[in-house]
C-alpha cells in the first residue's frame, strides 16, 4: 500500500538504525524530546527506542492535548453539566480525565449529567440545532490541529444566530510551550532535563507550517526536525537531529515535506485569527502557568463564549500527590518511575492524565513497553537471586 507500507519497512528501518549507530559520537549524549503524543505512541508501538544506541535518549514531551489539560478546566466542564444543566459535548479521550473529588466527565454522566461524546465540533453545533430549548456547550481542547474546526463552528453559530450554543475554549499553542520548557524560571524550578533537539509535531505543523520554529531554534540553539508519525519518519528524523548535533547546527528541518510546508495552511490560520486571540496566560498540567500559550474567544463572539456566558471562574487544582504526570510531561521521570503506574493506574482506571489517552506517555508505555521492564529486571543478578531464595 503506497504511503504506508514503505514507511513501515523493517529492512529500511534497520538501515537507518545502522546509520544512526555509525554517526553518533560515543563521547556525546543525545537527548531528544518528541513534543507530540503521536510520536510518543509511534516510538513505543514500533520499538524505536530499542533500535537506538544507548547514548541516544528519547524524552516524552507535553504534546498530548488530554495530558496537559489541567484538572481545574475539567472541573469547569463538570460543573456546567451538573449544576447548570447544559448538554456538554466533548471528544472521547476527555471523558475519562480525572477531575476533583474522584470525578471525571464519564462519572459525572453516570450521576445524571447530560454529557455527550462527539466526533467533531460540528456534531456539537448540530445538537444545539436539534435542542433549541437547551444550552449546548462544546468543551474544546487541543493544539493548533483541532482549533480551526472550533473556529468554524463559532463563526457558523454567529452567522446563524444560534444563541443556545457556546464553547468552553481550552485550545493551546505549541511554540510557546516549547519555549517555556527551555526558558522559563518556573520550568527550571520544577525541574527539566538537558535537551539537544526536538522532533517537531506533525499535525500541528501542517496547520502552522515550519516557519514558527525558526526563531525558537535560533534563540535557544536547539535543532528541530518536523517528522511524520510512521516509524521510518521518526527514525529519519532522529538521524537528521544527530547530524545537526554533530555539526553544531540548530536549524529547522522538515522530514515531513510530503505534507508540511513552510507557511502551513493559510486558510486555517485566517479563521483562527478571526475568531480567537491570545490569552495572557494559561495553566498547563505539568508546566504550570505558561504565558501567551493558549487562545480565548474574541469579544465579537462573546455570546458564544461559555466562560463569559456562564460567568465561569477558573481555579487551579493540584495533581494527586502520588501521580507523577507533571514530572513525566517535563521529561524528568519515565512512566515506570511512578509508584501508581500499572498498579492502581491503568488505562482502564487512570489516576493521571498521561494514562488516559493512547498518545499519553504512560498509556503508550503500558501498552507496548511494560513487559520489557519486567524482562530487564529478571535478567539482573539481584532479581535472579531473589527468585532463587
Amino acid at each position: 500500500m503506497k504511503y504506508i507500507d514503505e514507511f513501515r519497512d523493517g529492512d529500511s528501518a534497520r538501515h537507518i538504525a545502522d546509520k544512526i549507530a555509525a554517526e553518533v559520537k560515543p563521547d556525546l549524549a543525545y537527548n531528544f524530546m518528541e513534543f507530540c503524543g503521536g510520536h510518543t505512541h509511534a516510538i513505543s508501538r514500533y520499538g524505536i527506542a530499542d533500535m537506538l544506541p544507548p547514548n541516544v535518549r528519547m524524552i516524552h514531551g507535553p504534546g498530548c492535548p488530554v495530558c496537559v489539560l489541567p484538572i481545574g478546566r475539567v472541573d469547569l466542564a463538570i460543573r456546567l453539566a451538573l449544576e447548570r444543566g447544559v448538554i456538554l459535548c466533548t471528544y472521547g479521550d476527555t471523558m475519562r480525565v480525572p477531575a476533583s473529588n474522584g470525578l471525571s466527565l464519564i462519572k459525572a454522566k453516570a450521576r445524571g449529567a447530560d454529557i455527550r461524546m462527539v466526533y467533531s465540533a460540528h456534531d456539537a453545533l448540530k445538537l444545539a440545532e436539534q435542542h433549541p430549548d437547551r444550552e449546548v456547550v462544546f468543551f474544546a481542547i487541543g493544539f493548533e490541529t483541532t482549533t480551526p474546526p472550533t473556529a468554524l463552528v463559532l463563526r457558523d453559530a454567529k452567522a446563524r444566530g444560534l444563541r443556545n450554543f457556546s464553547v468552553l475554549c481550552c485550545h493551546v499553542l505549541t511554540p510557546a510551550a516549547i519555549t517555556h520548557i527551555l526558558a522559563s524560571a518556573e520550568a527550571r524550578e520544577i525541574g527539566t532535563v538537558p535537551l539537544d533537539g526536538f522532533i517537531g509535531p506533525a499535525h500541528v505543523s501542517i496547520v502552522i507550517g515550519s516557519q514558527p520554529y525558526v526563531p525558537f531554534a535560533q534563540t535557544f540553539h536547539k535543532p528541530v526536525v518536523i517528522t511524520g508519525f510512521e516509524p521510518m519518519d521518526v527514525m529519519q528524523g532522529i538521524l537528521m537531529l544527530v547530524r545537526q548535533v554533530n555539526s553544531s547546527r540548530a536549524e529547522v528541518e522538515n522530514e515531513f515535506s510530503r505534507v508540511v510546508t513552510p507557511t502551513g495552511n493559510l486558510a486555517a490560520q485566517q479563521i483562527m485569527a478571526e475568531v480567537f486571540e491570545l490569552r495572557e496566560s494559561f495553566e498547563w498540567r505539568g508546566l504550570g502557568e505558561v504565558p501567551t500559550s493558549a487562545l480565548k474567544i474574541r469579544p465579537e463572539f462573546a455570546t458564544w463564549d461559555a466562560e463569559r456566558k456562564f460567568e465561569l471562574v477558573y481555579a487551579s487544582v493540584p495533581d494527586h500527590k502520588q501521580c507523577e504526570c507533571g514530572a513525566i510531561l517535563r521529561g524528568v521521570k519515565r512512566p515506570q518511575d511512578c509508584k501508581l503506574f500499572g498498579t492502581v493506574c491503568t488505562p482502564e482506571s487512570p489516576m493521571g492524565s498521561c494514562m488516559v489517552s493512547n498518545e499519553g506517555a504512560c498509556a503508550a508505555h503500558y501498552s507496548y513497553g511494560r513487559f520489557r521492564d519486567l524482562a530487564l529486571v529478571n535478567k539482573g543478578p539481584t532479581a535472579s537471586n531473589s527468585i532463587a531464595t
